[in-house]
């Protein structure tokens, strides 16, 4: 909403009030000012001149020599602008003047003839093109015969003002309207409201000889009135007219649209003028559209209709949208004489639905959709017939053809004063609080401490207890609120179990040489069935998707982490390493009937190279163990690297000979490796490694207390063995085998050399670990080592049918 300073001043007593100090009260009052435009910021020295003569430059086709009378002297001007004529009073920039924008006027020459300013159009004097009356639009602006010449023209067209914007919230309907924000200014100022003019004269013959009306569904028509104007005289409406539809971001038409324009900004009451010699009968019928049934609205648009919206017809077609906008074929034109001016309130969402249905958002929708005044529609129309008569010289015909069903019942809010200074935790008297209604001009009835507010209609917004309650903290000041300490008993706050481990997995992995990526929970139907965890039962589609890449709701993070390395790759960042900690939603069945299961999943992407040292002469590529290693770290954080196990896997996304698996306590949480090279061409990336792991079930499991023991007082006794097994036998089922054969003594065990290749068996590997047997209690002999150590060589044997290497 746009509400112009000097236009405001109309309806409360703000003299004594900067523009500045206007928007901080409004701001604390809780409407918010959001920018400040003064309108003719920069501007000097631009006159009202009028134009002695006209004349065919000599040297060039489309200018023409002008003879200047600003007053004071008269000038030679050159200008170029089609509608330059004799007669006219324009604006003009003398030498010296400044312009929006910082441009100065100087004395020049123009094709040899000498110039002195220029003849201004409305552009130049920083009014937007989209607001600029038709007729002036590629030309110079011409003013009203009654202007004075030599007076600012700045001044003569309202630009010395400053317009407010306000950054309303949606149930502040109220305040779409000029008369609206000057309630809110009467009440924060406790001042009077001076209301407009709605006198006029009627004519002798009856609106109701002229129309009827007939609303066929009350509840989506509560009220519409039609008044009638004979003998309207079309043409511009007045000067300041003009110029606070202006300000106010509506472009002028003429002297008619413009006063329903003027009253929609004034009141927040749409309004809308029929022609009536074009409207086809002299019946105004109320009703449902038919289905598919067409309408040529006042933008030339043809819009096709469903039964879900409401139209206003001649009986038989329909001439207008209801709420939303007018016919092509009954709208006001430059031989209109007769006018049947529509007043009406519907119902927000019958006006909402049709207005997002056609794409089509209008000053009059924007308000109908939050709320009107329905008990102020009839002055609303009665001022709209003053204007008419007075600007229009149209006579109103006597009386409103209406049909109403508006409900009479008046809304009231109970209260008491100690509810609401226990709400806002104040201590206000029972005067202070009735202070603030009566600035507000709410009806009050008291008894006792007992209060009964009857909400205006111009609030629909006040419902309940607790909105008194606002009201009388944002009128007293939110600033004088108390502020006190919370009562009662408080606790510190903590993270909880699941929070701390999140937020140490994502440091982790941060100091690890991570980065973090979010990417979008909606996916494609081919990618939800890609680099899945486990089997599912169904996907969860959306219903009305924004495009097929976004029609279903992601089963795994990998493939949008594989798009985000395919976007970096291509703009030639090649090293990227990236994780993500998010959801995946996983639907029962392809018919999705109950709320889908959203598991909490970390996965991460790495690629190129993942240590560069040049002046070392030291480079290391991303690979399978890297991220083995980043994961064993990760699990050894959270305390469960002792009962994880990595398994090869046969995923077909991934590289058969370069992923595993990851088992916890028997049960697999996720996988890790090389992404298939199949897959990295269809994504178009280079060698790249992930792992995916269910976070439910990893953060799910219970761990044992961090313990401490004392550094070893005793020596250690360190065995290396190289064992000859079968190719296919994982080193991690022969260190299980030696970790159960070694027992208390063995307290570490490291593969150091895996070898395969000559003077081996074929189909053959050789392991080689490193093992020590250590007491913490005392010094080992090599006899109980040796005893253990062949305990576990005949174990090896037995087992995995180890030999030792020779």
């Amino acid at each position: 909403m746009l509400v112009s300073y000097q236009w405001l001043k109309e309806y409360v007593d703000i003299e004594d009030l900067t523009v500045e100090e206007t928007a901080e009260k409004l701001t604390r009052g809780g409407v918010e000012v959001d920018v400040l435009h003064p309108r003719s910021e920069g501007i000097k020295q631009v006159l009202v001149g009028y134009v002695e003569a006209c004349d065919q430059h000599p040297n060039a086709d489309k200018l023409r020599v002008c003879q200047v009378n600003t007053g004071e002297e008269t000038s030679q001007i050159i200008c170029g602008a089609p509608n330059v004529a004799a007669g006219q009073k324009v604006a003009v920039a003398k030498p010296g003047a400044v312009l929006p924008g910082g441009m100065k006027i100087k004395k020049t020459k123009l094709r040899g003839e000498p110039s002195e300013g220029m003849i201004c159009s409305l552009q130049e004097l920083g009014i937007e093109q989209k607001l600029v009356a038709k007729e002036f639009l590629d030309g110079i602006y011409v003013f009203p015969e009654n202007v004075e010449v030599g007076s600012d023209a700045v001044e003569e067209l309202g630009l010395r003002d400053t317009v407010l914007e306000l950054d309303l919230t949606p149930n502040r309907a109220d305040c779409l309207s000029m008369i609206g924000i000057a309630y809110e200014m009467a009440a924060l100022l406790d001042r009077e409201v001076i209301k407009p003019d709605c006198s006029f004269s009627a004519g002798e013959k009856s609106a109701a000889e002229e129309v009827s009306v007939q609303v066929e569904i009350p509840e989506d028509n509560p009220y519409y009135g039609a008044k009638v104007i004979q003998n309207v005289s079309i043409g511009p409406s007045p000067l300041w007219m003009q110029n606070r539809l202006t300000a106010a971001g509506i472009r002028p038409i003429n002297n008619v649209v413009d006063i329903t324009n003027y009253v929609l900004l004034e009141y927040g009451q749409p309004l809308h003028a029929f022609d009536l010699d074009r409207f086809g009968s002299n019946e105004i019928v109320v009703r449902r559209a038919g289905e598919e049934e067409t309408i040529t609205t006042l933008d030339d648009e043809i819009r096709t209709l469903s039964g879900e919206h409401m139209v206003i017809t001649n009986g038989k077609e329909p001439t207008a949208l209801a709420g939303v906008m007018g016919g092509a074929f009954s709208e006001v034109q430059d031989d209109t004489t007769t006018i049947l001016l529509e007043a009406a309130y519907f119902n927000p969402s019958r006006v909402r639905k049709a207005s997002r249905d056609m794409g089509l958002r209008s000053e009059s929708s924007t308000r109908f959709e939050k709320g009107i005044d329905a008990g102020r529609v009839e002055e609303a129309a009665a001022r709209a017939a003053h204007l008419l008569e007075q600007y229009a010289a149209g006579t109103v015909l006597q009386g409103t053809v209406e049909e109403d069903f508006r409900s009479d019942e008046k809304r009231v809010i109970e209260t008491d004063t100690e509810q609401l200074n226990k709400l806002l935790g104040m201590d206000l008297s029972k005067e202070d609080i009735l202070s603030i209604f009566r600035r507000l001009r709410f009806v009050v009835e008291t008894n006792g401490n007992q209060i009964s507010v009857e909400v205006p209609t111009r609030r629909p917004d006040l419902k309940i207890e607790e909105d008194l309650a606002e009201e009388v903290a944002r009128l007293y000041g939110y600033d004088y609120i108390p502020t006190t300490l919370p009562a009662g008993v408080t606790t510190p706050g903590s993270l909880t179990q699941e929070q701390n481990k999140r937020r140490k997995i994502r440091r982790y992995l941060e100091a690890s040489g991570l980065h973090e990526a979010i990417t979008y929970s909606l996916t494609s139907p081919t990618k939800a069935s890609r680099f899945l965890l486990e089997e599912i039962p169904g996907t969860v589609t959306v219903s009305m998707p924004m495009s097929e890449e976004r029609s279903t709701m992601r089963t795994s993070l990998i493939p949008h982490l594989l798009d985000t390395v395919q976007y970096n790759r291509n703009r030639q960042i090649n090293d990227a390493s990236l994780f993500e900690l998010g959801s995946v939603f996983i639907g029962e069945s392809a018919s999705l009937t109950k709320q889908p299961e959203e598991k909490k999943v970390l996965a991460a992407a790495i690629t190129g190279m993942w240590e560069i040292h040049l002046w070392q002469g030291e480079k290391k590529k991303a690979d399978f163990f890297i991220v083995k290693g980043i994961l064993e770290g990760l699990f050894e954080e959270l305390g469960v690297l002792d009962k994880i196990q990595f398994v090869p896997s046969s995923r077909k996304e991934l590289h058969p000979g370069r992923s595993a698996d990851i088992v916890l306590n028997g049960k697999s949480v996720g996988f890790t490796g090389q992404v298939h090279p199949s897959v990295q061409k269809e994504w178009d990336i280079k060698e790249t490694y992930v792992f995916q792991l269910d976070l439910d079930a990893l953060l799910g499991t219970e761990t044992e207390d961090l313990s401490y023991s004392v550094l070893p007082r005793y020596p250690s006794i360190s065995r290396d063995i190289a064992l000859v097994v079968d190719q296919n036998l994982p080193a991690g089922d022969v260190q299980k085998v030696i970790e159960e054969a070694g027992g208390d003594l063995l307290k570490q065990i490291t593969l150091f050399d895996v070898y395969e290749g000559e003077n081996l068996e074929k189909g053959k590997k050789s392991l080689a670990f490193s093992l020590v047997y250590l007491d913490p209690e005392r010094t080992l002999t090599d006899e109980e080592v040796t005893k253990t150590h062949e305990h576990v060589l005949s174990q090896l044997t037995e087992k995995v049918q180890a030999v030792l290497r020779q």
